[in-house]
């Protein structure tokens, strides 16, 4: 061997798994085989971004290897694009590389795919080094195409521009043209003297991963494997080792040398950064602690004015003005301390601007609402003195992270506060870039595409993969769960491949995407030290970092989250509405204790509610009957897995059924409010403070400490404590008690100021539902048009409150859901297909020249790109018609001929041209084929009604099986749940399933099921689930054997269990055994005779009550006796009675 041959073969051109669709390499995995393997150095190399370079150069460096920055960039050259690899020398070097990165995406026209120009190269090329790329980068495509002339005027350029910063690469994967493209390179190597570097392009670390990429690259790519004309490598794309590479390479000992010694050309690696907070310091704002001063004085006056001192009743006024402005000039030493005062003064201006343009905000979310600072800026709605909240728990200067704030805007107008922070902040803001990964389900479902498997099969496998997005499971957990998919792996070796292949690619990247809250506002150009994304398909206002909220964060940056909350968008509908009605409401100043709110509350009527509408919290409701604002904020932090077990106890104290434990007399009170249940966090360090003398700060990281359990610091924190309760002369035993007993409720303890803010929004929403019911429920159902779930739920709700619905109606109704007097006009745009744009431009056209008189009338004045099959199917199928069309089976059947006859009507009004033969108003209906043939049937039709409705609003399937409900005794849910019987039979038409797994892996399913008294849910575990699976479907009906949890007795919310469950339509299928049929006289035995002579197996008895005597008799020979027979019986006049 070789002198060169001892040293180490640094591999520059890694693809992690941030080359999208191509890098199948983990960065945690790299950096395990690095420490292992004692790895020198290492280059990242991924295609088209720089989304890994900081989490690569942390995660190497931590492994004790040296990390080296590289991209391959697209670049265009006279028509051709294609990839060049660069690599950053120092930092300059690495601020020229996300430039060009940023470039790539941002400087380019729509449509065109992320690249940069020679020019671009030329302009930026300081402190970094180029290299050729491998034989499918921009060089390799030039060379396939013969333009060999162009290569070799390009490398010259290359040099001239990069010097001894260009390299021309050797590789050696054994793939298709591979060595042609060596001979030439080695070749102008000579002619140009350019120096040769041996490299391997590596997507994956093991050799056994070959066939998953392969698939892999076809998910990017769209494509099957099983195609011969694709993206194809060898098996040599994996991490080989020194001695591997060495021996590949024993004839180029050059390749080999500049390849050992790049690392040493390298002395610049990106780290993770302190927070950089914004700067907005100018020469109008000289002093920015000085302004953040001036701004929240006054806006703390004006806040004191408005909404403390009016309502305040005591005499020491000044003591209370005072007691605010020494919590203001707390909390501004320590934001000053901080160099905090940019951030709160940025997220005051843009929340101003919004509230000033009407955008709705949200009164706060997070530990943000615990700042009087932030609410004097109108950054929050809550008084944190009034509701006893602690400023440290969001800004504390012993803590090393940072909190930020997260603020509420109304959905639909977000967009506008992007605009505004584009206009201000130019080139210094930008949202976070987030990742589309290759989840159990959608690894199988992608998986399955590329190996060719038919839609429908993959569809039903992907089914019986668990979704539970609160409690993820790994496909391996999945698989094993569910011995269905482990029954279709032994009987198809296709399946078999599937889940192997998805199994390996399962947590991968599979596209880029972007985070719609959160946005980067630095105080300098942003593209300057971290690369920018733009998805060229997006219209997206603002670029993304190509770091994603982790490394983001690692970066420096500090984020703001403007999140869309839909509440907020109701609520400002709600106003809406009734600003028609000529009613002003401002939702700010409604008073916080209405009894007719806490009525609404306690009655668990709570559908619709923010926060408070999920059964178990209506539950919650009827149980505590709140009767003040601080009942709902406890409820609010108390409704989650662990502290809902304190629900009772809370419930029992506030009713004087338990007398309240405070666990000290010092304790009583902080306590007090909460009955001597500790909710809040805020709590736990109050605790701290009041016993053992911590300052507000010492207590937040003792909070801290508790809720991650870190043992150490506990440790720690817990002779801070007691050594300070001795101190304030309580006994180590006793202070040790109270400890052990705080510690569990910090780790599960809830931010009072989220939870205060979040209860302003909920009690906000039952003012409205309480006073104004029509226009909440039509702004929520505005809000939810494709929910059908949500809409189903509503739709019940308007029932219980007798407000009236007007059906689908093309004549009356609108794109959304409009109230009317004591009447709700059904929403167009919530049928499925309809289209809320389309519809709109159809209602406009009814509005400016008058309703529609018949179908010709609609088709002939409607626009057809307003109007596609799908959409008359829809409109149809819910009846939208029947006002000037009655039979929407014939309107169904001939909508092709409808859509055909609206192209030509409009062509020839736009050439001006009219029909020869035929009034275009009675050219429609003459074209109609069948024109005669019957309506749909009552179940056909309501059939039709789910489908584009996704509930029954005209009737209920269960009407169909009316004798047979009658013969079985059945109850309405409703009766049942309201009702003093444990067990009885029910009937249901299934609305929707969704099936689950429990934590143990049982399967089991939540079915949501509807009868004419309302829609409720039911549980089917496993056993009835494993029975029936295969029969529930959306739109059937089933008898029902339920039955009441014998535990809570007195609770209308308690469990009801399943006991069995049977269709309807096999029922009505069934032959009954015994049939006892009462009839008027003798005189009609031969009417009867006549209905059932078919023979079968059902024995029939006969009675008749005549003349003072009982006559009973049996047929002698059984007859046929089925469901059909039993309806159509019951409808003849001398039938009095049948008992089947």
């Amino acid at each position: 061997m070789t002198e060169v041959a001892k040293k180490e073969f640094t591999h520059l051109k890694i693809h992690t798994q941030y080359s999208i669709c191509e890098g199948a390499l983990r960065t945690s995995d790299l950096a395990k085989y690095c420490k292992i393997n004692k790895i020198k150095a290492i280059g990242l190399c991924d295609s088209n971004n720089l989304c890994g370079a900081l989490e690569f150069s942390e995660s190497m460096a931590k492994s004790k290897t040296q990390p080296i920055i590289g991209t391959q960039i697209n670049i265009q050259h006279k028509g051709n694009s294609g990839k060049i690899p660069l690599f950053a020398k120092n930092l300059e070097g690495y601020k020229n590389l996300i430039k060009l990165s940023s470039k790539s995406f941002l400087e380019i026209n729509a449509g065109e795919e992320p690249h940069c120009k020679i020019e671009d190269l030329e302009a930026n090329n300081k402190g970094l080094i180029l290299l050729s790329g491998s034989f499918d980068g921009l060089i390799g495509k030039l060379f396939f195409k013969n333009l060999t002339d162009e290569i070799f005027l390009l490398f010259k350029k290359f040099n001239n521009i990069f010097k001894e910063n260009f390299y021309l690469e050797i590789q050696r994967h054994g793939d298709d043209g591979e060595k042609l493209f060596e001979r030439f390179l080695l070749n102008i190597s000579e002619k140009l003297l350019l120096p040769i570097i041996a490299t391997h392009e590596i997507f994956y670390l093991d050799k056994t991963m070959h066939e998953a990429h392969d698939a892999y690259l076809c998910v990017g790519e769209k494509t099957y494997v099983n195609i011969k004309d694709r993206r194809k490598y060898t098996d040599s794309h994996y991490l080989k080792t020194s001695e591997e590479m060495y021996q590949l390479f024993n004839d180029l000992p050059d390749a080999l040398e500049n390849n050992a010694n790049f690392p040493l050309r390298v002395s610049y690696r990106p780290k993770n950064s302190s927070p950089i907070l914004p700067n907005i310091q100018s020469s109008k704002v000289k002093n920015i602690d000085e302004l953040l001063i001036k701004d929240s004085s006054e806006g703390l006056k004006e806040k004191l004015d408005t909404y403390v001192l009016p309502f305040y009743s005591g005499k020491d006024k000044e003591d209370l003005i005072q007691k605010y402005k020494k919590r203001l000039s707390h909390e501004i030493n320590i934001i000053s301390k901080m160099k905090y005062a940019s951030y709160f003064l940025i997220v005051a201006d843009y929340i101003k601007w919004a509230k000033k343009n009407d955008i709705p905000v949200g009164p706060g979310r997070g530990s943000g609402a615990g700042s009087l600072v932030a609410w004097a800026l109108s950054i929050t709605d809550i008084d944190p003195i009034k509701f006893d909240l602690i400023f440290e728990r969001f800004l504390n200067p012993d803590r090393i992270s940072m909190p930020d704030f997260d603020i509420d805007f109304c959905e639909e107008k977000r967009d506008k506060v992007f605009e505004y922070l584009k206009q201000k902040y130019g080139k210094g803001v930008a949202h976070i870039i987030t990742f589309g990964k290759l989840k159990a389900r959608m690894a199988f479902r992608d998986i399955g595409r590329v190996l060719g498997l038919p839609y429908g099969y993959v569809d039903m496998l992907c089914k019986m993969i668990p979704f539970d997005p609160s409690r993820p499971l790994s496909l391996e957990k999945a698989i094993a769960q569910e011995p269905r998919i482990r029954k279709e792996e032994e009987k198809d070796p296709r399946v078999k491949k599937l889940v192997e292949i998805s199994k390996k690619l399962e947590g991968l990247n599979r596209n880029m995407a972007t985070h719609a809250a959160g946005v980067v506002i630095p105080e300098k150009n942003l593209a300057e030290f971290v690369p920018l994304y733009k998805d060229p398909s997006s219209n997206s206002l603002l670029p993304s970092t190509q770091f994603d909220m982790y490394a983001s964060e690692n970066a420096g940056l500090v984020k703001f989250d403007l999140l869309g909350l839909k509440t907020l968008t109701v609520i400002n509908k709600t106003i809406m509405l009734l600003k028609t009605k000529k009613i002003k409401l401002d939702i700010n100043q409604i008073k916080l204790d209405d009894p007719k709110i806490f009525k609404l509350l306690s009655s668990g009527h709570t559908v619709g509610l923010f926060q408070l509408e999920s059964t178990g919290m209506r539950d919650a409701l009827v149980n505590m009957k709140p009767n003040k604002f601080e009942d709902i904020i406890a409820l609010v932090a108390l409704y989650r897995p662990g502290p809902m077990s304190n629900i009772p106890v809370y419930n029992q104290c506030k009713h004087g059924e338990k007398k309240p434990e405070y666990l000290h007399p010092k304790l009583k009170k902080i306590l007090e409010p909460t009955y001597g249940v500790i909710i809040y966090q805020e709590q736990v360090m109050q605790i701290a403070q009041k016993l053992s003398g911590f300052s507000a700060a010492e207590a937040d990281i003792l909070r801290r400490a508790m809720g991650k359990k870190k043992r150490l610091e506990l440790e720690r924190q817990k002779e801070r404590f007691v050594n300070g309760a001795v101190k304030n002369g309580i006994t180590k035993d006793t202070a040790i008690f109270i400890f052990t007993k705080i510690e569990p409720f910090a780790e599960y303890g809830f931010n009072k100021s989220h939870a205060t803010a979040y209860a302003m929004i909920a009690y906000q929403t039952a003012y409205l539902k309480t006073y104004h019911p029509k226009e909440f429920i039509a702004a929520s159902m505005s809000n939810e048009l494709s929910n059908t779930d949500k809409l189903s739920e509503f739709f019940e709700e308007l029932k219980r409150l007798n407000i009236k619905v007007q059906r689908p109606c093309i004549n009356e109704c609108y794109p959304e859901f409009i109230p009317r007097e004591n009447t709700l006009f059904y929403a167009l745009g919530a049928i499925k297909n309809v289209g809320f744009e389309a519809i709109s431009q159809v209602i406009i056209e009814r509005e400016k020249n008058g309703k529609f008189k018949s179908i010709s009338d609609f088709i002939n004045r409607i626009n057809p790109k307003n109007i596609n099959k799908l959409q008359l199917e829809g409109l149809v199928k819910a009846g939208a018609f029947d006002s000037i069309f009655v039979n929407r089976k014939v309107l169904y059947d001939n909508i092709p001929n409808i859509i055909q006859n609206s192209k030509n009507t409009y062509e020839n009004k736009v050439q001006n041209q009219s029909s020869l033969f035929l009034d275009d108003n009675q050219k429609v209906f003459y074209l109609m084929q069948d024109k005669n043939s019957p309506n749909w049937l009552n179940n056909e039709i309501l059939s039709k009604e789910f489908e584009s409705v996704g509930f029954y609003l005209s009737n209920h399937p269960l009407e169909d099986y009316k004798e047979v409900l009658e013969q079985y005794k059945t109850k309405s849910f409703k009766d049942f749940e309201n009702g003093n019987d444990i067990e009885s039979f029910v009937a249901g038409t299934i609305m929707s399933i969704k099936e689950k797994k429990t934590a143990k892996g049982t399967s089991y399913a939540i079915i949501k099921f509807s009868d004419q008294s309302k829609v409720f849910e039911l549980f089917l575990f496993s056993e009835l689930l494993e029975i029936n699976r295969k029969n529930l479907v959306e739109g059937k009906s089933f008898l029902l054997t339920i039955i009441k949890d014998k535990e809570n007795k007195g609770n209308r919310f308690r469990r009801i269990n399943v006991r069995k469950i049977t269709s309807l339509e096999k029922i009505t299928k069934l032959n009954y055994d015994n049939v006892h049929i009462e009839i008027d006289t003798s005189d009609s035995l031969k009417k009867l005779h006549e209905s059932i002579k078919e023979k079968g197996n059902s024995k029939i008895q006969i009675s008749i009550a005549e003349k003072d005597k009982n006559y009973l008799f049996e047929l002698k020979d059984k007859r046929k006796f089925d469901f059909e027979t039993l309806k159509r019986l019951n409808r003849e006049l001398y039938i009095k009675k049948i008992n089947v």
